[in-house]
């Protein structure tokens, strides 16, 4: 049996965009926030999310994300119990990519997680 491709992202918390992620942005698109990943930072917008995913000891090589929602066929929010340590959203992109963001507790963790899942539905509402 073929195994699935997916690739899982950690989040914290919203910080200001950086100037690397600033100039991938175009300019149609409308930036709603950013969170800080373990390395870097991924940006939501109002037509996709970027994620940069540095790699390697020093961080220079970077790989950057960029996912439409109008790619997303199913999503699935999972909120924290009393013991776990993060909520996720599950995405299923066409093309079969499975994409996990997770959200590591902390006091405003779930505000952030509803903001992304809105954040998706409203794009979806749209369409």
């Amino acid at each position: 049996m073929a195994e699935e491709a997916s690739k899982v992202f950690h989040f914290y918390n919203e910080v200001p965009i950086t100037p690397e992620l600033q100039r991938l942005i175009h300019p149609s698109e409308t930036v709603q926030f950013s969170v800080k990943t373990i390395r870097d930072i991924a940006v939501f917008t109002d037509k996709r999310m970027l994620i940069a995913d540095k790699q390697g000891i020093t961080g220079k090589k970077v790989e950057y994300f960029s996912i439409p929602y109008k790619n997303i066929i199913t999503y699935a929010i999972e909120t924290a119990g009393t013991f776990d340590l993060d909520s996720e959203i599950k995405l299923t992109l066409s093309g079969g990519l499975k994409v996990e963001l997770k959200f590591f507790k902390e006091k405003n963790m779930n505000n952030l997680l509803f903001r992304v899942y809105h954040l998706i539905t409203e794009f979806m509402f749209q369409s």
